[in-house]
């Protein structure tokens, strides 16, 4: 959209946000004559063709995107002038518009047989059923290419065949055996789940791409290569909306909504009473505001559960989907019989590809959620081990007060003497720690655990009396001293590193250049409207791109691979339209003024 917006505003096509299929009487003579002069009058109807659209609801206020101007620039006259995307773009424009207005293609659908003499004396017999071109028609400006398919697209009609005539003679160039296997539809492509978002009537041209981009951003679908494959979340919100709210999620409601929002815009209806039927309902629509109410009544478990095979269920939970087993079984190292197993399922395994036996693979090869490594001989809380979405990690146990203590609670009184009720007891908040690369959860010890609660370690202070302490961190382990942070070699430095070799790190100056001159991740040249280098880099959040002036996250479904220039730009554009972050701050009361004395 980006690129027919310049391509607009410099000239060389018309209004480009428009669903209309209708074209002006200047537009229908000029697309005319020029298929004339360029094919011959023959491949001109008598007449100009007219076409009805396609997309429910369509807005016409514009005609259709066309080439600018009452005499259409060709391909050839432009191409000094437009490169790469603006170029094809334009000359897809130009295809279609010239071909609207030109003769059916003519043709026979046949079948050819080949008779042939095998090696062996045998006789053979090859068959091909197609299509046969006996007058090209609108095809000699333009064929329309195709997205992947939806269906089977190797049908007879669809393939081309030369025209050829009976004992002609053929010379074979090659002979090859294909197989033909059925499959299933292909996934959806951004192409193909905008056209069909266009066949259904739901949303606008200016709408698809939005659309397209927050299913991605809310991480229901995820690219893989051009195919959107869909999260285990999206099917739990799919079946949430289908069971509660089915009204609202039938395809007919969206586009009828459209169709009722333009009678409200035209003055043929009234917005506030559509609201109120929408909101509160009538006798045979109960309304949202009733299913709204009844949002507590909905089984969050069940929704997020689904079965994959037997005693084995996929549940959606906080922080991902995961296999949970109701099939005892027996644990090889200690013996005991556990009731329940989990498993993680792979980031990159797509809801298609977990099988049952799949599922079965990943229950048996799931590492232990929780190891007991024992008690800590200061504490006497429990110790274990643990596999957590961000790594394996020991934690202790903090048990949960007796009736004892909390009645041996210090009670607070009001100013009245009258006791204050009881607070309930914070519970206090148990250490952990990160495992080392070199340690797992099978082989981490008691001691190991009881020493990676203490980080951070404190190895002393400075000349000035700065403490300096060591400690384990996402990018690796360091040396902190205030806001100072150098790093060291290895994890298990952690543990042997002294405050002499500490300060022996600090004398030497902290090296910034290699940071500094760090390349960015990708560079996607000039942005149309600050005129400055985009780029990609790495933040503290995550990647992120810039030009200098604008900076937007990229999306977390987007991977940097797939990420093109045209993506950059309008992610830049929009977080340009939204503005800047507006930060709220909290207005300082002003003091209360003191009464005037009595006089």
């Amino acid at each position: 959209m980006q690129i027919a917006q310049r391509l607009y505003e410099n000239g060389y096509i018309t209004y480009m946000r428009t669903d209309s299929s209708a074209l002006s009487d200047e537009a229908l003579t000029a697309a005319r004559r020029q298929a004339a002069e360029l094919y011959g009058p023959e491949y001109v109807p008598q007449s100009p063709r007219v076409y009805a659209n396609k997309a429910a609801n369509a807005q016409e206020a514009h005609e259709a995107i066309r080439p600018a101007g009452d005499s259409f620039r060709t391909p050839a006259q432009v191409a000094n002038h437009l490169t790469g995307d603006a170029f094809r773009l334009y000359e897809l424009i130009w295809k279609r518009t010239i071909a609207s207005q030109m003769g059916d293609a003519k043709g026979s659908t046949a079948t050819i047989r080949l008779g042939a003499v095998a090696t062996d004396g045998r006789d053979a017999e090859f068959s091909a059923s197609g299509t046969v071109i006996t007058f090209p028609g609108f095809l000699a400006a333009y064929e329309e290419g195709k997205d992947e398919s939806r269906g089977d697209d190797d049908s007879d009609e669809a393939r081309r065949l030369p025209n050829v005539a009976k004992d002609d003679s053929l010379t074979a160039s090659d002979i090859i055996a294909i197989g033909h296997e059925t499959s299933p539809p292909p996934r959806y492509t951004e192409a193909s789940l905008t056209a069909e978002l266009e066949k259904r009537g739901i949303g606008r041209p200016s709408t698809y791409a939005s659309t397209i981009s927050t299913i991605q951003d809310r991480g229901y679908v995820r690219k893989q290569g051009s195919a959107l494959v869909p999260s285990w979340i999206a099917f739990s919100v799919i079946r949430l909306l289908e069971q509660h709210f089915t009204d609202y999620v039938d395809y007919e409601f969206t586009a009828d909504m459209e169709g009722d929002l333009d009678k409200i815009a035209n003055g043929q209806a009234v917005g506030a009473a559509w609201l109120k039927h929408f909101y509160y309902g009538e006798d045979a629509d109960p309304g949202l505001l009733s299913i709204v109410n009844n949002l507590g009544e909905i089984d969050a478990r069940e929704i997020n559960s689904v079965p994959i095979a037997e005693g084995i269920t996929l549940r959606v939970g906080k922080f991902g989907p995961y296999l949970e087993s109701s099939i005892p079984t027996v644990d090889p190292k200690t013996g005991e019989v556990v009731e329940s197993a989990r498993a993680n399922v792979p980031e990159d395994l797509a809801p298609d590809e977990l099988t049952a036996a799949k599922a079965v693979e990943l229950m048996e090869t799931a590492a232990p959620e929780e190891r007991v490594l024992g008690a800590d001989p200061h504490t006497g809380h429990t110790v274990v081990a643990k596999n957590g979405r961000y790594g394996a990690y020991v934690t202790e146990i903090i048990p949960e007060m007796t009736e004892e203590q909390l009645a041996n609670q210090p009670v607070e009184y009001y100013k009245n003497g009258k006791p204050k009720p009881p607070k309930k007891p914070v519970k206090a908040k148990p250490r952990t720690g990160s495992l080392f690369k070199s340690m797992s959860v099978d082989s981490v010890t008691l001691d190991e655990a009881i020493q990676l609660m203490s980080l951070p370690r404190v190895l002393g202070a400075d000349a000035e009396g700065n403490p300096i302490t060591v400690q384990n961190g996402r990018f690796g382990p360091y040396l902190k001293k205030g806001t100072d942070s150098r790093s060291i070699g290895s994890e298990e430095e952690i543990f042997t590193i002294t405050l002499e070799q500490a300060l022996e790190i600090y004398s030497q100056p902290k090296q910034r250049g290699a940071r500094a001159a760090v390349p960015p991740l990708a560079e996607f040249g000039p942005d149309p409207v600050s005129e400055k280098n985009i780029v990609v880099k790495e933040g503290r959040f995550g990647p992120y791109i810039t030009d200098g002036v604008t900076n937007i996250t990229v999306p977390r479904a987007t991977s940097l691979e797939e990420l093109t220039r045209e993506q950059a730009i309008e992610l830049l554009a929009e977080k340009r339209a939204k503005g800047p972050v507006k930060r709220t701050t909290t207005a300082r009361k002003a003091p209360a003024k003191k009464a005037a004395a009595k006089k």
